[in-house]
């Protein structure tokens, strides 16, 4: 699930309940944003819905330097494109931590353009969830 904010990620984790969700930011949030806007939208969605379980993905694009900062925030699993000249380096710095490096993005719904006020807007979010979207 591509999240874009707070709201959308308390909604995915709500509708996700026991099964759980992937919470992805968007393409090259982590250069745009930054590590911490993640984890502060995250944080606001976990509070919204304490204990579903979840996985967050920062995109970090093509930003070595970004993906390194995520890592000393906390994040452990991050997207990072195997074209960069870092990559190599990245990889080994997140295998120091126990962090995943991620080469694509995963598949997922992207809530961006969805108008999440409207029943077919959450059909749609709840069809992705339950594996049927």
């Amino acid at each position: 699930m591509t999240v874009h904010d707070a709201a959308g990620a308390t909604l995915a984790l709500r509708l996700a309940g026991g099964r759980g969700v992937l919470l992805l930011s968007a393409p090259g949030a982590a250069g745009s944003l930054g590590p911490a806007w993640f984890l502060a939208i995250l944080g606001a969605a976990r509070r919204a819905a304490p204990g579903v379980p979840h996985r967050a993905v920062l995109d970090c694009a093509d930003a070595p330097g970004q993906a390194l900062a995520a890592l000393r925030t906390g994040l452990h699993d991050l997207v990072l494109d195997p074209a960069c000249p870092a990559f190599a380096q990245v990889a080994a710095a997140a295998a120091l931590v126990g962090a995943r490096l991620r080469p694509a993005r995963p598949d997922s719904l992207d809530l961006g353009p969805l108008d999440l006020t409207r029943d077919g807007a959450r059909a749609r979010l709840a069809a992705w969830l339950s594996g049927a979207g």
